[in-house]
Formats: C-alpha cells, structure tokens, sequence
C-alpha cells in the first residue's frame, strides 16, 4: 500500500517559491470499502500525528503556506487541482486520493464536481499562514520554507515510509 507519485516543483513560479522536496500524490490511498471517507482521512492522519483541522474544497486561487506542510485528504468529489503556482501542473485528484503538499509549494482548485470535498491536516503543533502570488515577498517566503522542517511520521503511512523515504533521500 505504501505507494506515491512525486512531482518535482521546485523553481520559484511568480510570487510561489516552491520547495525542492517533492509533492507526493497518493492515488487510491482509502481502501474503496470505506463508508465514511471523512472520517477515515482525519483518524488515520490523526494516528500519524498530523491532526485534522478542516473539511472544505480547496480555495479558488493560488495560495500557500510557508510554515507548514500540508495533506489533503479527497473524500468526497473530484477536482482539477493547480499545483506549483500559475505555470505548474493541474493534476486531477478524486475520491479516495490524498495529496502531501510541501510548504511553499503553491495550490488553486480550478474545476471541481459540486460535491468535492477534502479533509484538511498538518503536523502536531503547526497553524498554517497563508501567503498568496505576490512576487514582492517572494524573498521572505523563501527563507520561510527553508526553516521548515521534516515531519518525524508520514501522515498516512506514520514511519512506514512516504515522506520518509522520498523527503529523507533530499537531505
């Protein structure tokens, strides 16, 4: 089970700085028997240490976080997701996938289903800022993102890999 994608945005795009270590894409990470998509996401990254703190789609325009990690868990819906700031990739995400969105790296939804619907999670213990395209402070968040640190568990794996092994082999 423990599979990933990585996608690779790691050039500053405008006012998003991006990050080098690599976006992961868990396709299919709740098992289809699940009832209550919701509440699967928020228990298993609640075990993992990365509590859930919201459900709600993603917002309509490019913004990041430059203290943080984030994951999203999609459980309910799909949606057209824009990911690394106006020039990055749009990746389709659907029920069932998760996405591990490192800090910096910027993300808009551009088409969803009227029923999409994500959960919300970071590490134990961070809120996240938000920072939208302004290339203007673009230095600042730059030196933002490089504070942040590794998280000790993965959030959907716990320390059975993921960001463990695709994060770990960057430092």
């Amino acid at each position: 089970m423990n599979h990933y994608e990585t996608h690779f945005l790691s050039e500053p795009s405008g006012g998003v700085p991006n990050n080098p270590l690599p976006l992961l894409l868990y396709r299919q990470a709740m098992p289809a028997e699940v009832e209550d998509g919701a509440a699967w996401f928020e228990s298993t990254f609640d075990k993992h240490a990365w509590p859930p703190r919201w459900r709600y789609p993603v917002f309509t325009y490019t913004h990041f976080h430059t203290n943080t990690h984030e994951v999203l868990g999609i459980y309910a819906g799909e949606a057209d997701i824009q990911l690394g700031g106006e020039t990055g990739p749009v990746i389709r995400l659907i029920k069932g996938d998760a996405v591990l969105i490192p800090a910096g790296v910027g993300h808009k939804q551009i088409h969803a289903s009227d029923d999409f619907m994500a959960v919300g999670a970071y590490p134990a213990g961070l809120s996240p800022d938000k920072y939208l395209d302004q290339p203007e402070q673009l230095p600042e968040t730059l030196k933002n993102v490089a504070r942040v640190s590794i998280p000790d568990r993965d959030p959907l794996y716990g320390d059975a890999g993921g960001l463990l092994q695709a994060w770990q082999a960057q430092h």
